[in-house]
């Protein structure tokens, strides 16, 4: 195609051939939308105001720059929404493995590779194509990865609706998908917002296992059993440590019961599918990895950036809270002189709950 100039660009044309290449590229849907984000906003900075971030200090080092994205990228005009779903077709079924407590339960955005990778080569490819087209485009593709409201605007580029667990959900696709962006200089017909189909439900809410959802649309992470297995660096809270159960990195549970999830499809990325049988393994034997073993099993997969010793600490709680025998017990015991006064902590709770037992 012919590179132009702006005054020359047909930006409903270009907006149309957009969606071709992103399909293409392997999104299942795209969206536009301004950079108009103002009640959002303060939403997100009444949440930071009551603390629900916990330590994900990343939420309010960037002041307004989250929530309105020409102070992240001067000169955006445009948002380019993108959906790609990674539920993987082999995976055993969550429910079940939630159910046997001796075994694994790891996020299924998470038993493949890891989606930064895979979503930021497909937007750096369809950023490169439009850069083709239009001499003056400018633009950054974004992968949670910088300070960007994506489900927001995901929900103004019309994607979605945003659930009642604050995740983004369509009719067509429930919620298993990830979110991508291109911030633009291009001034794009932008998309209307869907109608909410959530009504009166309420199974998100009533589902998780640690209540953090305190509210309709409002998480407190600090709750949450993602971020306590994912983000939280330090200590679980012991009053929390029960109630995890057998979820190791990640929860699902709000999105298994959400109905909308019944429509959803799985991937079609090789890269998503299930790697080294995480969708069911034991405890014991995760837990038996060395430092090692865990970094070349797990390199590029977005389980690796939480590191050995927070594996080991989310394994530990998991192990405390399964059914006791004599395996797990030894499996405990090998670890109670860990190198490290984290991992030992929760070894110590762990064999405590099975005394007590």
């Amino acid at each position: 195609m012919q590179n132009r100039n702006p005054q020359q660009v047909n930006y409903a044309a270009l907006a149309t051939q957009i969606r071709a290449w992103a399909h293409e590229l392997g999104f299942q849907a795209v969206g536009i939308s301004d950079t108009d984000l103002s009640a959002a906003e303060n939403g997100l900075l009444e949440w930071l105001a009551l603390g629900l971030h916990g330590e994900l200090d990343y939420m309010a080092n960037h002041g307004t720059k989250r929530s309105r994205p020409a102070e992240l990228l001067p000169g955006t005009l445009r948002v380019i929404s993108l959906r790609m779903n990674y539920e993987p077709s082999d995976a055993r079924d969550s429910w079940q493995v939630l159910a046997e407590g001796e075994r694994a339960f790891i996020s299924r955005y998470a038993l493949g590779r890891d989606y930064h990778k895979v979503l930021r080569n497909r937007l750096a490819k369809l950023a490169d194509r439009i850069r083709a087209e239009v001499a003056e485009f400018d633009g950054r593709v974004f992968t949670d990865s910088a300070p960007v409201m994506e489900v927001e605007l995901a929900r103004k580029a019309g994607l979605g609706w945003r659930g009642k667990h604050t995740l983004l959900l369509t009719r067509e696709h429930g919620s298993w998908f990830f979110l991508g962006e291109i911030y633009v200089n291009l001034p794009l017909p932008v998309d209307l917002p869907q109608e909410e189909h959530c009504g009166t439900c309420t199974r998100c809410i009533d589902v998780c296992p640690t209540r953090a959802i305190v509210a309709p649309y409002r998480l407190d992470a600090r709750r949450c059993i993602s971020y306590l297995t994912i983000e939280l660096r330090g200590r679980i809270p012991v009053e929390l440590r029960p109630l995890i159960g057998n979820r190791i990195y990640g929860c699902d549970d709000c999105q298994l019961v959400c109905p909308w999830n019944g429509f959803a499809q799985a991937t079609v990325e090789p890269d998503f599918e299930v790697r080294h049988g995480l969708d069911d393994v034991s405890l014991v034997e995760l837990f038996a990895w060395d430092e090692a073993e865990f970094k070349s099993k797990l390199a590029g997969s977005a389980i690796f950036r939480i590191g050995h010793e927070q594996w080991l600490r989310n394994i530990a709680v998991a192990l405390g809270n399964a059914t006791r025998s004599a395996e797990v017990i030894t499996a405990l015991k090998l670890r109670a002189m860990h190198g490290s006064e984290l991992v030992r902590e929760h070894v110590e709770w762990a064999l405590l709950q099975h005394t007590n037992r």
